[in-house]
């Protein structure tokens, strides 16, 4: 990568898109606000109560803080990811601290694994309230020209294919509930950047069907999308790494000059699945800290 490419993605805040997500939605943070921690992600602790919310790829990161916000709001989670290990660790940390949590291995990107899934919350709890669409990959950055195709058909497999399959399986459900789908995307699905062509596209997508979604179910359904920028996750390392950059320069662009916490997106979820936002659909939330979507 050129210097002045690099120098051009920070001042642009193009690598903070890759992180997936980021900074405030509820206006109860403040730019100065310390990081967090996974216990405050809660707030009111029962508006979900005798609530079933399925989310995918929440054995880390985003989906794993979200998974125990909605649990400590009285939620019933079930929840996926590839790695079990982790999986299993999540849902024995929600149950260990008086959540209710099950755990399914899945694949977003096979749908007879999603088909499972979604068919294996509602056999466990009996019905479906809330979906998270949230699983989703990155890759180091390329040119077009560069981008390796077997990477790009993954990332398109993962983040757009697999939301698809999760509003095939999951609607048929929330139609007898009236429940909420969101869906996790992000501000590079709608802002182009360099050299993130497969990752943009696949979250252009996500936006895309989220909009037909609502269009098609708003009578019974509420579907939204959340557009994040950068996050503190394990992924927001990852980009650093491969950008060759530093939270610094990635947080220079920002308006709030800081990157997000987990919790913060997780409560722009748990108030998207809520009452409170009632008339609320087809929407997506920019949650980037100030202006960068």
């Amino acid at each position: 990568m050129t210097e002045f490419t690099r120098r051009q993605i920070v001042t642009t805040g193009v690598v903070a898109a890759t992180g997936l997500t980021a900074a405030i939605a509820t206006g109860e943070l403040t730019a100065a606000s310390p990081k967090s921690t996974e216990s405050s992600a809660s707030t009111l602790g029962n508006r979900f109560t005798n609530k079933v919310i399925l989310i995918t790829g929440a054995t880390s990161g985003i989906g794993k803080v979200t998974a125990k916000a909605f649990a400590q709001e009285g939620g019933k989670v079930f929840f996926c990811g590839r790695r079990a290990n982790l999986g299993q660790q999540v849902e024995s940390e929600i149950r260990d601290s008086g959540g209710e949590a099950t755990y399914l291995q899945a694949d977003v990107r096979n749908a007879e694994q999603v088909k499972a899934f979604v068919e294996g919350c509602v056999a466990k709890y009996g019905r479906l309230d809330v979906a998270f669409n949230n699983a989703g990959i990155d890759y180091p950055p390329d040119a077009i020209a560069d981008t390796d195709i077997a990477a790009f058909d993954d990332l398109m497999n993962t983040n757009a294919r697999g939301v698809f399959l999760g509003m095939k399986y999951e609607i048929p459900h929330l139609l007898k509930t009236k429940g909420a789908i969101i869906n996790n995307a992000s501000i590079g699905g709608h802002r182009a950047f360099p050299n993130i062509v497969g990752y943009g596209a696949s979250k252009a997508a996500v936006i895309h069907m989220t909009k037909m979604a609502a269009q098609e179910y708003g009578k019974d359904i509420r579907v939204n999308v959340i557009a994040p920028g950068g996050v503190d996750t394990p992924m927001w390392e990852r980009v650093q790494k491969d950008w060759g950059v530093t939270e610094e320069q990635l947080v220079s662009s920002y308006p709030m000059k800081r990157v997000a916490q987990p919790e913060e997106i997780a409560k722009a979820v748990i108030w998207l699945a809520s009452g409170a936002a009632s008339y609320v659909s087809g929407m997506r939330f920019d949650i980037d800290g100030g202006g960068l979507g």
